[in-house]
């Protein structure tokens, strides 16, 4: 998997002081779309196992207490993105007691391979659907156009 951009503090991407990983490769290029730039699967860097141990150190640091992770894109379900994704989440999961982790994706939730589902089945909010230009709202909380739905899973 490549990555675009991570952010060790953020407090935009979802609730609280989050990790906020951008990850590449997107395959729904939705018109209007702000990170063109990831829809390419070898665009960005490589993630790496330091990067991963990087983000599990800081979203246990003590001293900037952060709420949890959002992972962004590109598209964390993208399938060439589920197996790294997957194991970051469960990473999270077992060593950061307490944290949420956010994503999201282009793919709706009823149309998730099982491979997608693992992942999804471990995080607390998933915002699914394509941007649709049209549909556009700045005043909606998490998400960017009027059909894409915030499911609280846990």
């Amino acid at each position: 998997m490549n990555i675009h951009q991570y952010y060790p503090i953020d407090v935009v991407n979802g609730p609280g002081t989050r990790c906020t990983l951008f990850v590449s490769g997107c395959v729904h290029q939705c018109d209007g779309c702000y990170n063109k730039s990831t829809w390419r699967l070898n665009s960005g860097v490589l993630f790496t196992e330091e990067m991963e141990d990087r983000i599990i150190a800081d979203l246990n640091d003590c001293r900037i207490p952060r709420q949890g992770l959002s992972l962004s894109g590109g598209d964390p379900l993208h399938p060439q993105n589920v197996p790294s994704i997957l194991k970051l989440v469960k990473r999270v999961r077992d060593e950061c007691k307490g944290k949420d982790i956010w994503i999201w994706t282009g793919y709706l939730l009823s149309e998730l391979t099982a491979q997608q589902r693992d992942v999804v089945d471990l995080v607390n909010v998933l915002i699914d659907g394509k941007f649709i230009k049209e549909l556009a709202d700045p005043s909606l909380l998490w998400r960017g156009s009027s059909n894409q739905v915030v499911h609280k899973l846990r």
